[in-house]
């Protein structure tokens, strides 16, 4: 036994540094949870501060847009939610069908490109491409006698843009969970299915989608537990006042409240609101994985 102990030790210090960094980064700024029932001052600190109770989430709850940054919210997370199953699943099936290595291979990089890139980059790029005055999409409308959009003062089209750009940045990346799920098919139950007569359409329907459904449906589930992250990087290089009506979130209302108006007790409210939401659906997402497809992490 106490062989055995030795020759973990150093494997056990190895978790020392990562234990560390989240027990600092991730546990120790949760003591700032107080500041959400506190009239919180900057040089008081949390110690100085006086306590509020419940007033600042009351005060959440009487702001008159509240709500409205709620359901942007969500209305946003479920759109991208369910475009990142569609589209990456569309897309890693289309990358199957190609016979060539070097084509799915550059197709690939083409696409898993903007996942590394940040969104103060694409921020530009779209603004660039969307602009009414001179962006290629507008001239490219102006073609066709339409006159040009401003998508992103619109407060229609804003929130598309944000699920149609999000997908452009992120589909590539998310179609290598499902491309690896389409190489664990058996390649014998394609080549019974070519003696029965069965087209590739049929192939697709009856052993492709079967063979790779237990991997969409626990990354459904488990995406629930993002339903309220909206995305604050890409909204917040992408909105402006004119689209606050269908583009701010919780996370945006956190940043202007808490770092633009001060008001820091407040702020913290939300965020923890937010979490305690957030939590609550995680939970759920991991029961529905365990239940649906057979997931659990311990």
């Amino acid at each position: 036994m106490r062989a055995r102990k030795n020759r973990e030790l150093p494997l056990h210090l190895m978790l020392l540094p990562g234990v560390v960094l989240v027990l600092l980064f991730s546990y120790g700024p949760m003591l700032g949870i107080v500041m959400a029932f506190q009239e919180f001052v900057p040089t008081k600190g949390i110690f100085g501060s006086s306590l509020s109770g419940w007033d600042n989430f009351l005060y959440v709850m009487e702001l008159p847009g509240t709500f409205r940054v709620l359901f942007n919210t969500v209305y946003i997370a479920v759109m991208k939610i369910i475009a990142g199953i569609v589209v990456p699943v569309t897309v890693a099936l289309l990358l199957n069908e190609l016979r060539r290595s070097w084509l799915r291979r550059g197709v690939q990089t083409l696409i898993y490109l903007p996942h590394f890139m940040s969104w103060i980059i694409l921020g530009g790029i779209l603004i660039d491409i969307l602009s009414p005055s001179h962006g290629i999409v507008g001239r490219f409308l102006g073609l066709f006698g339409i006159e040009p959009i401003f998508f992103l003062g619109d407060n229609g089209w804003f929130p598309y843009v944000l699920v149609i750009s999000n997908e452009w940045k992120e589909f590539g990346f998310s179609s290598i969970v499902y491309l690896a799920a389409l190489t664990g098919i058996n390649p014998s139950l394609y080549e019974a299915a070519v003696v029965d007569g069965a087209g590739r359409w049929k192939q697709t329907r009856h052993i492709t989608l079967p063979g790779i459904l237990p991997i969409i449906i626990l990354l459904s589930t488990l995406s629930l537990g993002q339903i309220l992250n909206a995305g604050f990087d890409q909204v917040f290089n992408l909105y402006s006042p004119q689209v606050y009506e269908s583009g701010d979130i919780l996370d945006t209302l956190v940043y202007r409240i808490g770092l633009v108006d001060a008001q820091y007790g407040v702020a913290a409210a939300i965020g923890l609101f937010k979490s305690v939401i957030s939590f609550f659906f995680i939970v759920i997402s991991y029961w529905m994985a365990y239940r649906l497809a057979n997931y659990r992490i311990f």
